[in-house]
């Protein structure tokens, strides 16, 4: 399955005092291990603080961002500049996934939109575990560290929108 990586234009940059929420659902493990090995990477090139929060699936992954939200209540601010978002859905014999899948991302974009969060959505949906497993290597398909490369880049734009001219 050669082929699979992204050649996307953008590279992480340093941006110290960056903070980064990562939560991963921890259903099909070995996976999820492999996308979170690509987002530190990729977190760790670009120089940010990031926290790890693990859930049991897909679907818990929309709740625990939901939570983050909750957070500011207490600390006075949002304590992260974006969310990387890691999880694995693969075709069974049911159409379970279908609706497992539908549902986390549509819950992702929700949130994303509505609290103008940069969230990167690392949440794969495949028809095998092979293939899941190739687009999770983060020497293949590398979709954790392609989450987290969107999550920084969203950050980058979302301060440049509200300061363009770079002013203090």
């Amino acid at each position: 399955m050669a082929g699979l990586t992204s050649s996307s234009p953008f590279k992480p940059e340093p941006m110290p005092g960056t903070r980064i929420l990562v939560v991963e659902a921890r259903f099909h493990a070995e996976i999820c291990e492999a996308l979170l090995a690509g987002a530190r990477r990729v977190l760790e090139a670009a120089q940010v603080q990031w926290d790890v929060v693990s859930v049991p699936g897909a679907l818990e992954v929309a709740q625990a961002v939901a939570m983050a939200f909750d957070a500011p209540i207490h600390a006075r601010r949002m304590p992260y500049d974006g969310i990387v978002a890691l999880g694995c859905v693969i075709r069974g014999e049911t159409p379970h996934h279908e609706i497992v899948a539908r549902e986390s991302a549509r819950a992702l974009m929700d949130l994303a939109v509505r609290h103008r969060m940069p969230i990167g959505n690392g949440i794969l949906t495949c028809d095998t575990t092979a293939q899941a497993k190739v687009r999770a290597d983060p020497k293949e398909g590398d979709k954790g560290g392609a989450a987290a490369t969107a999550a920084l880049v969203l950050i980058r734009v979302k301060r440049h929108l509200h300061n363009p001219r770079g002013e203090p």
